[in-house]
């Protein structure tokens, strides 16, 4: 028997989905070549998610893709509010028409961060993905499944067939990351052990086609739960016009199951639950799917780690689950980065785990709490419907994760004696997400100028680890020089923020934001995550700096 023809590469990525591809576009932004590789013939066909996060939009715009994303999802912007009635027809008639209506502006009008998330489906949003990732050299490959896994010390290995020809491949990587979705087989073949409530629903996933353009036109939706003795379920807008979806729900215990739905009697249901008795439906799939919280008790086995859905599978309601995929792929990436290229250990890679296993976890648990015993969205105004929603909206722009000081890659400051509360500012960015400069916490956003142009301080992050010092902050810049030497190849910058620094801030809201003096200085990771703190100039700044960045880089 012929052996297979081997290739290597550094990192394979299993799953072409929103995750996977946003893993290959991070690898390939942070210069590490990867391999992936998805069973289906293309992107997505369907909606499926459908929101982008404002923590999601400001890590797209450091790859220079928010603008594209925003035009992919530009006819779900005026998308806003759920509905609730006996059908949408009886509800959507009372509605007032609105004249220009958009969506919400709540981030960047409280100057939390320079985006405001958007609404944009899977199918749209992915071609954006996949254009970028391949433009910038990632290789990614179609209608090709991963059949099997080896994992050994030094490598991991899989066997990768083509589903058009049957030929197979196999490929050595130094690491993989499995992002083949809430049933990876990847998991299965390893046995990864997963928490959770676990199913909490039964329902289809009916994508449809129905001019409903003038009927909502001005005042248009996010979702309208429907109630009726015939139909209970939820439409969910997709384009404003004549795409949408709907999630009915049935009940194995009474003896349901899929088939009882065929096409024909779903448009009946469906004309029931719009409303409207004539109008013309056409059904374009029908998908059984359950909402679930499952989250892997452990996101790194060896060299293989696990990305969204795969490590956190959630109900939509709240909009975490690609979104925190996402940010789980842009964590894992400079990582990946730092370590294939020497800069640092490898057991900085543990970090992933001690980072995003809590934030899956809350993401995930948060998710359910807005829904009924069903697994449908609820909007009853009893205490457990409330206190669901009190869970999910602090999450829903992605802010309010902070990474503990457990993890190797988050230095640990001293902040006796008042616990840093003097240090604190008085904002919205700080009081309600801990946006306050604290090591573990996205670095602060500020309006700042470089170079004769407007930006935010969140531009200045994305590859390299950067140090922001105040605006008497000459000492720590001028050390640079020598740490760059220290750790060759490392990219390590820094600027001096202030009236008169390389990043100029006139008002000098970048030291309140941080909360630092200004001879103080904040280190930022690659992920635009505070990596550690120092409010004020120590007598050694070469030394603390050789220091920080060896315990961060595990060396």
């Amino acid at each position: 028997m012929a052996s297979l023809e081997t290739i290597h590469v550094p990192v394979l990525i299993v799953g072409g989905g929103i995750v996977g591809l946003s893993a290959s576009l991070f690898l390939s932004h942070q210069g590490v070549n990867s391999l992936l590789i998805e069973r289906h013939s293309g992107t997505s066909i369907h909606p499926r998610a459908r929101s982008v996060n404002a923590r999601t939009m400001e890590i797209f715009r450091t790859i220079g893709l928010s603008d594209l994303v925003r035009e992919a999802g530009a006819s779900l912007a005026p998308t806003w509010g759920i509905y609730s009635g006996t059908s949408l027809k009886s509800v959507i008639e009372t509605k007032p028409r609105r004249e220009n209506r958009k969506g919400a502006s709540l981030v960047r009008s409280a100057e939390i961060g320079p985006e405001d998330g958007v609404f944009v489906t899977q199918d749209m949003l992915e071609p954006v993905i996949l254009k970028a990732a391949r433009e910038i050299g990632g290789d990614v490959r179609f209608y090709s499944e991963c059949t099997d896994v080896e994992q050994y010390e030094e490598y991991v290995t899989a066997r990768i067939r083509n589903r058009e020809t049957g030929n197979s491949i196999k490929v050595t990587a130094d690491y993989l990351i499995a992002a083949d979705g809430a049933n990876s087989p990847i998991r299965s073949q390893l046995g990864v052990t997963t928490t959770g409530r676990g199913t909490m629903g039964n329902l289809l996933n009916i994508l449809f086609h129905a001019d409903l353009k003038d009927i909502v036109l001005n005042r248009e939706f996010s979702l309208c739960s429907i109630d009726s003795p015939e139909v209970v379920g939820i439409l969910t807008s997709i384009n404003n016009s004549d795409r949408w979806v709907f999630h009915l729900n049935y009940d194995p215990s009474k003896g349901e199951k899929p088939a009882d739905y065929p096409p024909d009697r779903c448009k009946e249901l469906l004309r029931i639950a719009l409303g409207l008795p004539d109008i013309k439906i056409d059904i374009v799939s029908i998908l059984p799917w359950q909402p679930a919280v499952r989250v892997v008790t452990k996101l790194q086995h060896g060299r293989i780690f696990f990305a969204g859905d795969a490590a956190h599978q959630m109900p939509p309601y709240g909009g975490q689950g690609a979104n925190t995929g996402i940010s789980d792929a842009y964590n894992l990436a400079w990582k990946l980065s730092f370590v294939l290229n020497g800069y640092a250990n490898s057991r900085l890679l543990q970090t992933f785990d001690t980072e995003r296993l809590p934030v899956g976890k809350t993401a995930a648990e948060a998710s359910a709490g807005p829904a009924d015993d069903r697994g449908l969205i609820s909007i009853k105004r009893d205490l457990r419907t409330i206190m669901g929603w009190t869970r999910i909206i602090p999450l829903t722009s992605g802010y309010g994760y902070v990474y503990s000081s457990d993890s190797l890659a988050v230095v640990r400051e001293d902040i006796w004696p008042l616990g840093g509360m003097t240090w604190k500012p008085w904002n919205a960015p700080s009081l309600f997400f801990s946006l306050d400069g604290r090591p573990g916490s996205r670095a602060p956003h500020v309006w700042v100028e470089k170079e004769g142009n407007k930006i935010s301080t969140i531009d200045i992050f994305g590859k390299g680890f950067v140090l922001l010092a105040g605006s008497e902050g000459d000492a720590w810049v001028a050390a640079l020089k020598t740490i760059n030497e220290k750790f060759h190849g490392l990219g390590f910058t820094g600027y001096r923020v202030g009236p008169k620094g390389e990043i100029v801030d006139q008002g000098k809201k970048w030291e309140a934001a941080a909360g630092i003096s200004s001879t103080g200085a904040l280190l930022v990771r690659p992920d635009g995550y505070v990596a550690w703190r120092q409010r004020r100039m120590p007598t050694d700044v070469y030394a603390m700096l050789e220091d920080v960045l060896g315990e961060i880089l595990c060396l």
